[in-house]
């Protein structure tokens, strides 16, 4: 009922919303995602990767290799599939936009796997953008943070780290993701054909 509300007012513009549901740890089911995408919306010249897996942990020690597998395909290979299984379609003027975190250039010691993803999805996009800008797609990464989400309050913080979340940040509180989607807007059009 919620993912139909939030899609009238794009329908009511006669806009196509194309929103298929899975598990972005699969390939089959990341190479699926782009398939119905450009199925369902007639082709594809921007995606936004902002899949993550966040769970905390104290010590290396407790850091399972299931925990740790989980967020890298989350995270990463999830991202890898999703790009290379869009790239093809992608025309001249495509955007690929894909987002990290502070937690690439700040880890936190309890994010060790997170932070470690947030740090190659960095690193993974400026090579991508290299590689795609002979083809005049453009690939740019936003990285965030502290921004309130989801992931924090569900086991990707302790409780209470949680009620204090933000407040060592510049403005002394979390970001809301309507203050980044400027950003991704931006990222997206063609007035950024330069960045």
């Amino acid at each position: 009922m919620g993912r139909e509300r939030g899609d009238r007012p794009y329908r009511s513009r006669g806009q196509t919303v194309c929103r298929p549901a899975g598990r972005y740890q699969g390939r089959r089911w990341c190479k699926e995602l782009v398939e119905k995408a450009v199925s369902g919306l007639g082709g594809l010249d921007i995606f936004v990767v902002n899949a993550g897996r966040q769970q905390y942990c104290e010590k290396i020690e407790d850091l399972s290799t299931q925990d740790f597998d989980k967020t890298m395909k989350t995270n990463l290979y999830a991202l890898h599939w999703i790009a290379q299984a869009a790239v093809p379609h992608m025309a001249v003027g495509s955007a690929v936009i894909t987002t990290a975190s502070i937690q690439a250039y700040h880890p936190s010691p309890i994010l060790l796997d997170y932070a470690t993803t947030k740090a190659c999805i960095v690193a993974y996009t400026k090579a991508l953008a290299k590689q795609l800008i002979e083809r005049g797609i453009r690939a740019n990464v936003a990285a965030p943070g502290p921004v309130w989400t989801v992931l924090q309050p569900s086991g990707g913080q302790p409780d209470e780290k949680v009620k204090n979340f933000g407040k060592d940040s510049d403005f002394g509180r979390p970001g809301q993701p309507v203050e980044l989607a400027p950003v991704f807007v931006l990222l997206a059009s063609q007035e950024a054909s330069f960045i």
